[in-house]
């Protein structure tokens, strides 16, 4: 049974990493809660910001800039490109310098922008905003990877898909804030809507610039201190409860594991070559208080496994050109890219069927959308995690393609019915909702087992992944003008073709050490 402490009391840890094996959310005072609360908190207010025009964009900011349906179209796709790109480089950039620095960067960076909305006077200057804007998309990579680095594999799906999905919800945020303030502005402090949907986008840059810094100093980069120190603070661990051990590979070579001599000295953290040493001093000190218990070859497969290294250019490109990757990086791009083209279109898509809400009107149907994903996408990794207990990470895998393939029925109906009736309209969006959503988080479950090492690496490939079909599908919008029906049973295909494709290939690589 369930116990409801876990919530705000501190965690039991494992004993090598100090990973947190149940999530205090509600103690912020508590390490694990206050990095748990920062990770999504501020990929809440990145995705606020990133997804800031679409709410406006459509009425007030088309109006002004004299923008057409190609226009609007073109400056969804743009948006959505430079966060794939950072994305990518964000994933090595975890690995390399932790994620901590590397979130406070992108938030940072990409605040500067949102700034600087107000000196857009056409559709190129749209353009060039909305693509430097698009950094604060590529948070997400070291969102994940930072929650992923707090909390135990027992836990860690439920902890990515709610760091995850509070930051989605976002999107649906900003549907309710930025027409919220742009009619504040109009309304209380008089100003033209010219000037006021300018001024509108300086909350969202004063929002971002604060979470950021505090982040960097409230927030530690792992549970046991500086990222540099994450191997030194391993092998103490292992040290102080009387494991001993061989050095052995960093699993980069999926299974081939060679032993090394355990007389030699110990590396300073990581050598060039990506090998960790694990020597034991044989005293045995007993357990610490909110201790796991867990064995010794357990501990030991999380020492060698599942502490993640910088990787030479070798070791990364076999990480990525895994199938493993190739799962949830191909799953992502379904799931992600449609809730990314869809949260972009969707206020247009109501507007076009129920012209008598309004933008505001429909504005608020269409953050219903995004703000599901507070309950959606938490769900489907608190699903995953308890088919793990049961089932491993084959049950996790599985339940990604099962999401994955209802969401196309779901797409498949809204676009060939394409209704005007509000009820089944709404009703049919909720629903597509409920299995995409939680499928973004069902994936992210899985995503920490896969190469654990590497865990940037991957985290960032699939991220990226998530973003390209963002694009692909926003290009597919943009071509059918205002025929979305069309444009939506069409992912719908593409999403259930690609996952029954990719349902054969394992969860893991044959002999990976950790994540199991």
């Amino acid at each position: 049974m369930y116990d409801i402490t876990t919530l705000w009391r501190a965690p039991e840890v494992n004993p090598v990493n100090r990973k947190a094996r149940s999530i205090p959310g509600f103690n912020p005072i508590n390490i694990y809660g206050r990095v748990f609360t920062f990770a999504w908190f501020g990929f809440l207010v990145a995705f606020w910001s990133w997804y800031a025009f679409p709410p406006l964009l459509t009425l007030t900011i088309a109006k002004d800039l004299k923008l057409t349906q190609v226009d609007i179209a073109n400056s969804n796709i743009i948006a959505l490109v430079a966060t794939l790109l950072v994305r990518l480089v964000a994933g090595p950039a975890c690995d390399r310098y932790g994620p901590r620095y590397t979130f406070a960067g992108c938030l940072l960076i990409g605040a500067i922008p949102t700034a600087l909305a107000g000196a857009v006077t056409n559709a190129k200057g749209l353009l060039a905003l909305r693509f430097f804007v698009g950094i604060l998309g590529g948070s997400f990579v070291p969102c994940q990877v930072w929650t992923t680095g707090f909390f135990d594999k027992n836990i860690v799906g439920t902890a990515n898909s709610f760091t995850g999905g509070f930051g989605n919800s976002g999107g649906g945020i900003t549907y309710f804030l930025m027409p919220a303030i742009f009619d504040s502005l109009v309304m209380n402090q008089h100003l033209t809507p010219h000037v006021a949907w300018r001024v509108a986008f300086i909350v969202p840059f004063i929002v971002i610039t604060a979470t950021a810094i505090t982040l960097l100093l409230v927030c530690p980069d792992t549970p046991t201190g500086k990222w540099s120190e994450r191997h030194l603070h391993a092998q103490q661990s292992l040290a102080s409860h009387g494991v001993t051990g061989d050095i052995v590979n960093v699993p980069t070579d999926f299974g081939d594991k060679k032993a090394i001599s355990p007389g030699s000295e110990s590396p300073s953290h990581e050598s060039t070559h990506g090998k960790m040493e694990f020597n034991a001093t044989g005293k045995t000190t007993g357990s610490f208080d909110h201790e796991a218990q867990i064995g010794e070859q357990q501990m030991l497969d999380t020492a060698r496994g599942e502490i993640v290294v910088k990787p030479t250019l070798k070791e990364a490109m076999k990480v990525v050109l895994s199938l493993q990757t190739l799962v949830t990086a191909g799953c992502y791009f379904c799931s992600f890219g449609t809730e990314l083209s869809v949260n972009s279109i969707l206020g247009a898509y109501y507007l076009k069927n129920f012209p008598k809400l309004g933008q505001t009107g429909t504005g608020r149907w269409a953050a219903m959308f995004g703000l599901l994903n507070v309950v959606f996408r938490p769900a489907g990794g608190l699903l995953s995690d308890a088919i793990y207990r049961r089932s491993g990470v084959w049950g996790k895998k599985y339940l990604i393609h099962v999401y994955a393939v209802i969401t196309g029925v779901f797409l498949i109906a809204i676009g060939v019915t394409n209704s005007h009736s509000k009820s089944t309209m709404f009703g049919l969006i909720a629903g597509m909702a409920f299995f995409l959503e939680g499928g973004n988080g069902a994936n992210y479950s899985l995503v920490p087992h896969v190469h654990p090492h590497a865990n940037g690496i991957i985290s960032g490939c699939t991220g990226a992944a998530g973003n390209l079909g963002g694009i692909i599908f926003a290009i597919i919008f943009r071509y059918n003008g205002k025929d979305y029906g069309k444009v939506f049973w069409i992912i719908g295909i593409i999403t259930i073709a690609i996952n029954l494709s990719l349902s054969w290939i394992r969860p893991i690589p044959k002999g990976q050490i950790g994540g199991h």
